[in-house]
């Protein structure tokens, strides 16, 4: 079976998301493309999407407000009718989580609504500073379930938590974020791992960045296939 492989484009130049996209065609994975906010934010960001109706597109919005805002939020992307994923944060509790999975089976059938855990750019010091008394792993069960339970289509999970989530989101999808290849330096993020064993913990898909767009994409996605092979 291949692979699922999110590339983050992680830039607000049009130019280089169309060589991202086009020098990292292969017949060995499926690939997608996430779009966070910095692209959808720029000024031509949002209408280049719109163009996209033949790729994998994946909005990376993050969403997080009241169940109300939400659901409006994602009635006004029913013009991207290609896009496939959309993520909301988990930490927005079971009605607003509810709310988008409700709005996305009204506007966009196609679209799976990801419940976001805890990011990959958190250690355990990190997420105490921020008023939590849980371990990271314990937030992240904890999300999931309500995410289980409001009838999203996918987790967003390290590959740390990822065989945790398996086990209690069965048919769900589960993509880990916080990729490095082999060797590959950790940067912003805390909890990464390979791709490899990141699929061996359960993952359904990754999204790697610029262990693919930085330097020669084409090489970096041989080097992506070798550490999966």
């Amino acid at each position: 079976m291949k692979k699922k492989i999110f590339i983050a484009c992680d830039t607000t130049n049009i130019a280089t998301i169309k060589k991202i996209i086009s020098h990292s065609k292969t017949t060995k994975l499926i690939i997608g493309y996430k779009f966070g906010l910095e692209f959808f934010y720029s000024k031509l960001g949002r209408s280049f999407l719109g163009q996209l109706k033949n790729k994998i597109v994946w909005l990376d919005l993050k969403l997080k407000d009241i169940p109300n805002t939400v659901s409006s939020s994602i009635h006004a992307l029913k013009d991207l009718q290609h896009a496939r994923y959309l993520t909301i944060h988990a930490s927005g509790g079971l009605e607003m989580m509810k709310a988008a999975k409700q709005a996305a089976n009204k506007t966009n059938k196609k679209l799976k609504i990801l419940g976001v855990t805890v990011l990959t750019s958190f250690s355990e010091s990190a997420i105490k500073q921020t008023g939590h008394t849980k371990k990271i792993n314990n937030i992240v069960i904890q999300q999931a379930k309500l995410a289980k339970q409001a009838g999203l289509d996918g987790i967003i999970c390290s590959g740390h938590e990822a065989r945790l989530i398996k086990k209690i989101c069965k048919g769900m999808e589960i993509i880990t974020p916080g990729i490095r290849l082999p060797g590959d330096t950790k940067q912003d993020q805390k909890r990464v791992m390979t791709p490899q064993d990141a699929f061996n913990n359960g993952a359904t898909g990754i999204v790697i960045g610029r262990s693919i767009t930085s330097g020669n994409i084409k090489n970096n996605i041989q080097k992506l296939i070798a550490s999966l092979n």
